[in-house]
């Protein structure tokens, strides 16, 4: 994986770190020259300094061919700005970003970007997220037993009808977001480019949506 983490405190450089023992390729960017010295030794040469929705220094990053894109600077204004750019401009598979303004998480769903708070969330809990960045739930009921999981699906997806994705009991489409636009699937409806679906998945049967995400993904 090809992952761009903008921020380099101390969740991004624990971040990074992580993700390069695991022989992922990371580069790493912050506004201050100092925040380097946060990042363990071999990946000094990773760092690239700048704003991380500058389009030069994306570009230097390697946002073009990113895999990964990790918002956590330590301004919200800063992180949706380069979220945003990330997704919407480069087409980024998988951007995360972090908020200190719960009340801003709406936004960020709305255009489709998974958030972790600075207090309730962990370095462990976003590096779930960049393995199984189908699977954050959004909401759950009961006592945890069904989730609603949004996901936006991979373009190789598209053509098949979303009604093979239904699993009796366990799994099933029960919303997608086309164009912006939000709407109930039809018998015989089939998936487009760009689609966000929302499946309301039985806890006990999020290992099989996961597995067969990660197998189309190839992951």
């Amino acid at each position: 994986m090809k992952a761009i983490v903008i921020g380099c405190g101390r969740v991004g450089s624990a971040l990074a770190a992580r993700l390069a023992v695991e022989r992922h390729e990371v580069r790493v960017v912050d506004h201050d020259p100092k925040a380097r010295q946060l990042l363990p030794k071999h990946l000094i040469g990773h760092f690239l300094l700048g704003n991380g929705y500058n389009r030069e220094v994306l570009k230097d990053a390697g946002i073009e061919r990113a895999d990964a894109f990790i918002a956590v600077t330590s301004g919200d204004n800063s992180n949706i700005v380069a979220a945003r750019t990330a997704k919407e401009e480069y087409r980024v598979p998988v951007v995360v970003a972090r908020i200190y303004d719960p009340r801003r998480a709406d936004i960020y769903r709305d255009l489709g970007i998974p958030t972790v708070s600075s207090v309730r969330w962990s370095v462990e809990r976003i590096h779930q997220m960049l393995l199984h960045r189908h699977l954050t739930p959004e909401q759950s009921f009961g006592n945890g037993e069904t989730l609603l999981i949004r996901s936006e699906l991979p373009p190789y997806l598209a053509g098949r009808l979303l009604a093979e994705f239904d699993v009796g009991g366990a799994i099933r489409v029960v919303e997608v977001t086309r164009g912006g636009r939000s709407f109930i699937p039809a018998t015989g409806a089939a998936a487009e480019p760009d689609d966000l679906v929302t499946f309301a998945v039985a806890a006990a049967a999020l290992g099989q949506l996961r597995a067969f995400l990660d197998r189309e993904l190839g992951t």
